[in-house]
């Protein structure tokens, strides 16, 4: 598996100076995608709607309402 494209513009046009440590979005090799975001497993999990579940392995990760915005044209309709 590897990174094929970042979906969307770079942290540094979304205002982060250092362009480094900023939420991303990623599609990968596989035809998934690879979402860099702020950990939130602990404080989200009891909010999961009744029919929402995550297993062990997943984590919750928050990502800006400005990343997925901009990523939504480079997002594929399927």
């Amino acid at each position: 598996m590897k990174i094929v494209r970042r979906i969307g513009v770079p942290p540094r046009a979304r205002g982060s100076n250092s362009g480094a440590n900023c939420p991303d979005v990623f599609e990968l090799s596989d035809g998934n995608f690879a979402v860099i975001g702020t950990e939130a497993t602990e404080a989200l999990d009891g909010e999961l709607p009744a029919d929402a579940a995550r297993a062990d392995y997943e984590r919750i990760v928050v990502v800006s309402r400005e990343t997925l915005i901009r990523a939504k044209a480079d997002i594929p309709d399927a």
